[in-house]
């Protein structure tokens, strides 16, 4: 991976151990909503991926076509409403990862370029990036209200033209199978993480480069 000039990551679940928040504020929206809970592990299925894609896919009654297209739009809206109400005002702690902050400074001291390929919005991204002090960091970033969700390509095709890069110049590092496959679309090295979401197995299915499972071994990768 030498000739490797930027390092793309994902961020719940990745750089921030907030895959916790996320489940409570799920399973909260759903109550406010008077719907079925889901589970963790089926909440932990949906992390990535933009909200309103999310949110048709836990709450499937809701957009589906008997309900009615704008009927099940209504309700969707209203269930990404309060998960937004409950993620501001949750108190399950999201501290970053131990070992994330050292590993992006040291990074970017030592030439690497950093960008961010998120599910959240632009508004959540910015709000984190100014609680952790890390925007100066990352010379870009991409928000799932700025591109299609993942695992469609597109916002890592963003960040590749702003910065003119290719997709081999690049790696994409995350914790679930909708970054894996979002990078594989277009063939640009990934990294896969097993201190968020989906397993070893899981993220091996779509061929990384390495899978690791601790914060010091992906430092040593690059």
């Amino acid at each position: 991976m030498q000739d490797i000039r930027l390092a793309i990551f994902d961020w719940d679940g990745t750089l921030m151990d907030s895959v916790g928040r996320i489940v409570a504020c799920v399973q909260g929206a759903a109550r406010d909503c008077e719907l079925a809970v889901p589970s963790p592990a089926q909440i932990r299925q949906i992390i990535g991926l933009s909200l309103d894609v999310a949110m048709s896919r836990l709450f499937p009654l809701c957009s589906g076509s008997g309900s009615g297209a704008t009927s099940g739009e209504r309700q969707i809206a209203a269930i990404i409403d309060r998960y937004r109400h409950h993620y501001l005002h949750d108190a399950t702690p999201s501290p970053l990862f131990a070992g994330a902050g050292e590993l992006l400074h040291d990074w970017q001291l030592r030439g690497l370029q950093l960008a961010i390929a998120t599910g959240k919005s632009r508004r959540g991204l910015d709000r984190v990036l100014d609680e952790t002090g890390l925007r100066s960091l990352f010379v870009t970033s991409r928000g799932a209200d700025e591109a299609r969700s993942k695992p469609d390509p597109l916002m890592l095709e963003q960040i590749l033209d702003e910065l003119r890069l290719s997709p081999r110049q690049a790696v994409m590092i995350g914790d679930s199978v909708h970054d894996m496959a979002m990078a594989e679309a277009i063939a640009m090295p990934r990294i896969g993480v097993t201190w968020g979401v989906d397993s070893s197995d899981a993220l091996s299915r779509h061929g990384p480069v390495a899978v690791v499972d601790s914060m010091t071994a992906l430092h040593a990768l690059l």
